[in-house]
């Protein structure tokens, strides 16, 4: 019963998102008022398929991650939200728990950014969502998965980047990261998912521990606000990287941007283009 309940909740919301607040264009000879299933798909990272069959009741028991992801994508409020983990089974995340929605206000800012790379964590830093420009930018990530798509982790096995580091200045990058996770595993002592996030890390990587039981490196007294990125088509990119923190959702959201009329600038933006008719032509 809750999971046709569930199915019928999740089309009557996708009737009421406008296609025009999805980003989606809206063609002359569209009929439905709201997102088609296979736009709703899209936006969720989810198959066309399977949606199908959670609206109809023939798929049981989606994940935390799709409940996730169709919350996000829906743009639901934090009760609507709610609503469909308890219609999925699952208990909603409550406040002693990492948030990782991204509440309607914070995907319309991200909706206003669609043009430029921007990447979201939650306090983890475990990637929420990240929209076509970053991945045309740094590389593609629907497909992480687990640990994968952690950065403290992807830092300390040394997982591929574009980004330019020193071996001192990634050093010094992952020992941040991992003194910012202690921080929010004091935050939110309750998580299990975060306990369990810290026994995998300490599990996979010798050095995390060293890090973690280690003393805080001190705080830079001037932050870098600039990343150079080997593009693989369009070569070096030295971009200007702000990371802004939402406080009251404790998210954390990266934005790539170059100075206008510049060479970054205008390699930003083939890049963009390149990367994303790609990842169009391989979807």
């Amino acid at each position: 019963m809750e999971q046709w309940e569930f199915g019928r909740a999740v089309r009557r919301w996708r009737d009421r998102v406008a296609p025009e607040t999805a980003g989606l264009p809206v063609g002359r000879r569209r009929r439905a008022a709201g997102l088609r299933r296979e736009e709703l798909a899209g936006l969720a990272g989810i198959s066309a398929d399977y949606l199908t069959r959670l609206e109809q009741g023939r798929a049981t028991a989606p994940s935390v991650q799709v409940v996730q992801a169709l919350a996000r994508a829906l743009r639901l409020s934090g009760p609507d939200r709610d609503l469909l983990y308890r219609l999925a089974g699952h208990a909603p995340p409550g406040a002693d728990v990492v948030p990782s929605h991204v509440p309607p206000s914070v995907q319309r800012l991200l909706d206003r950014l669609a043009h430029t790379p921007v990447v979201v964590y939650d306090a983890t830093w475990t990637l929420v969502v990240a929209n076509a420009p970053y991945d045309a930018l740094m590389g593609e990530t629907s497909g992480w998965h687990g640990l994968e798509r952690n950065a403290v982790w992807r830092n300390l096995a040394g997982f591929p980047t574009r980004v330019v580091h020193t071996a001192q200045e990634q050093a010094r990058h992952t020992a941040l990261l991992v003194a910012d996770l202690r921080q929010t595993a004091s935050r939110y002592p309750a998580d299990r998912s975060l306990r369990r996030l810290i026994d995998d890390l300490a599990a996979a990587s010798p050095r995390f521990t060293e890090l973690w039981e280690g003393e805080a490196p001190a705080p830079p007294s001037e932050p870098s606000r600039h990343k150079t990125v080997e593009h693989p088509a369009v070569g070096r990119i030295t971009l200007d990287c702000d990371t802004l923190v939402v406080t009251a959702d404790d998210l954390r959201i990266t934005v790539y941007t170059a100075e206008p009329g510049t060479d970054d600038a205008d390699r930003l933006a083939l890049a963009v283009v390149l990367g994303t008719q790609t990842l169009t032509g391989s979807a």
